[in-house]
């Protein structure tokens, strides 16, 4: 199994920039992050360079996110803005080398009607797709639980699989997180067998606190092993927040990878 350190989560007691080595100090080969946009590019690409580190996944801009904004796409009087932050997120994921983009949908106003916000929506991420395919790109939508982010549109996992399979676009996907599926009460395996097909990537937490495996209820020696048993072959992004000290939260995969007889991360 490929694992990514995300380092938006994890090694925040040091400087952006400095959590790549840091993530390479500890062994890992990939990397995920959620918004890199304060650093320019360039800067990145070289630490990915350096250290030899693949960089998996990023979020679109998301709005203000310090004044709880968690997304632009559900907002039809914000085009103009959700092209800049579409635009800005291929820059990057171009010069990074970076696969997937991941379009956070934005917290439903309650004025705004919920039809109303889909129908904005599923032509965002038809827009996006569109933009994205031409540099061969994939867009992944993510089902996130209400008590972490109160309000936000997308929760239910049937509703986003419905939305990507009647936009048709071939490089729209899921974002499948294991804490989120987990907090809304899921089985989180039998449901990734459900949606296997459209699943571009997985993340992992531990639930309920969404800390390092080994911290929560989820059996994740048995996730791990269900996920490389039914062929997922991508990197597990690891979007936790450690319970201590970050360098201190690997020993859960220390002990995965003596077990496994070797591994990669």
């Amino acid at each position: 199994m490929k694992f990514a350190v995300n380092v938006s989560t994890i090694f925040t007691e040091a400087p952006f920039l400095a959590r790549f080595a840091k993530a390479k100090q500890h062994g890992f080969s990939h990397v995920e992050c959620q918004f890199p946009y304060s650093v320019a590019p360039e800067a990145i690409t070289d630490e990915l360079v350096q250290l030899e580190l693949s960089l998996v996944l990023l979020n679109l801009p998301a709005g203000d996110w310090e004044k709880g904004e968690r997304g632009l796409a559900i907002f039809s009087d914000r085009h103009d803005e959700f092209r800049r932050a579409l635009e800005e997120g291929v820059r990057y994921a171009l010069a990074l080398g970076v696969p997937n983009l991941h379009c956070m949908a934005g917290v439903l106003p309650r004025d705004l009607p919920r039809e109303r916000a889909k129908e904005t929506y599923m032509r965002r991420i038809d827009e996006a797709a569109a933009t994205l395919v031409v540099h061969g790109l994939t867009l992944t939508i993510e089902p996130i639980n209400p008590f972490d982010m109160p309000g936000y549109f997308l929760t239910d996992i049937e509703e986003a699989a419905a939305i990507i399979r009647d936009l048709g676009r071939t490089n729209v996907k899921l974002q499948y997180d294991v804490y989120h599926m987990a907090r809304l009460g899921r089985n989180v395996t039998a449901t990734f067998a459900d949606y296997a097909p459209l699943i571009a990537h997985v993340q992992f937490a531990d639930a309920p606190g969404r800390h390092e495996p080994g911290t929560g209820e989820l059996p994740y020696r048995e996730i791990f092993a269900f996920l490389q048993e039914h062929g997922y072959n991508g990197a597990i992004g690891l979007e936790y927040i450690p319970s201590g000290k970050s360098s201190e939260s690997f020993v859960w995969y220390d002990e995965y990878r003596g077990m496994k007889g070797g591994g990669g991360r």
